[in-house]
């Protein structure tokens, strides 16, 4: 998977068999209903691949869910209230910006901008700051470790390891919070102009919902330091980080399995 979209056909069909073997105890004669979450953005052709991916790994039926959605349900917002919620799942390969109401999307917005851009700028800041050539693991781990979106009261710092790009010899450097947060700043400042741009559309009888009940932050993106607070001075609007962040599309997603039935107008079905 690359960009929320798959990259290798065959390794999809491979990976989602799997994950089936291992859900029904290796049996071989299953042939289960698959729910899958996908961006909002993706077009018709990326859906077909989903949807054939999942049946060539012996899938009876397959439904897609778009991750807005999902992560509201895993959120824990009522989905079929009449009142609007706005929820940002930032992922790995997209970050999705959904306005949900009666059981559906009434403004979506999805950029390829996450987690794997995130890495990547931070790898960029490294080499271009400190002639230090860093992979995406190690990328990961200063997000993870000393990222944050606004100035920390006590700065964070980590010693990172790497090539030396001049004399090609392994190094080490010690970075600091501010480092990680100016590395961070395009990609995260590229996620809150998303975020204005669906305010912007908002219609007005749902605007009011927005403004007294907050924006949702969902994904592995969430867990950013000072992101929520990065994004209210933005937009001037509260945000609220979910409860599991990380965990909130994967608990949507299996929600929406088990109401399946109740929430059949949600899904793209094949």
């Amino acid at each position: 998977m690359k960009d929320g979209v798959i990259a290798d056909f065959d390794m999809t069909e491979k990976m989602i068999r799997k994950f089936i073997q291992k859900a029904h105890g290796r049996s071989a004669l299953i042939s289960p209903r698959i729910i899958i979450c996908v961006p909002y953005g993706l077009t018709q052709v990326e859906r077909k691949a989903v949807r054939e991916s999942a049946l060539s790994a012996g899938a009876r039926e397959v439904f897609l869910i778009e991750e807005p959605m999902a992560a509201a349900i895993g959120a824990g917002i009522d989905i079929r209230e009449p009142q609007g919620n706005l929820v940002v799942d930032i992922g790995g390969g997209t970050t999705e910006i959904g306005v949900v109401s009666l059981g559906g999307l009434v403004l979506s917005k999805s950029i390829r901008v996450a987690g794997d851009k995130i890495d990547q700028a931070i790898i960029d800041y490294v080499k271009r700051k400190y002639n230090l050539l860093i992979g995406e693991r190690s990328a990961e781990e200063i997000k993870i470790g000393i990222g944050t979106a606004m100035p920390l009261d006590e700065e964070l710092t980590m010693i990172v390891n790497g090539r030396d790009q001049v004399e090609g010899l392994l190094s080490s450097i010690e970075l600091t919070s501010e480092d990680a947060r100016e590395a961070m700043r395009d990609p995260l400042k590229e996620i809150g102009e998303a975020l204005r741009a669906v305010l912007e559309v908002m219609p007005p009888d749902l605007a009011g919902d927005i403004v007294n009940h907050g924006i949702i932050l969902t994904g592995g993106g969430a867990l950013i330091r000072q992101l929520d607070k990065f994004l209210a001075e933005l937009v001037k609007i509260p945000v609220y980080v979910a409860e599991e962040p990380l965990l909130a599309v994967a608990k949507g997603t299996g929600r929406a399995l088990e109401e399946i039935d109740l929430l059949q107008e949600l899904f793209e079905h094949e």
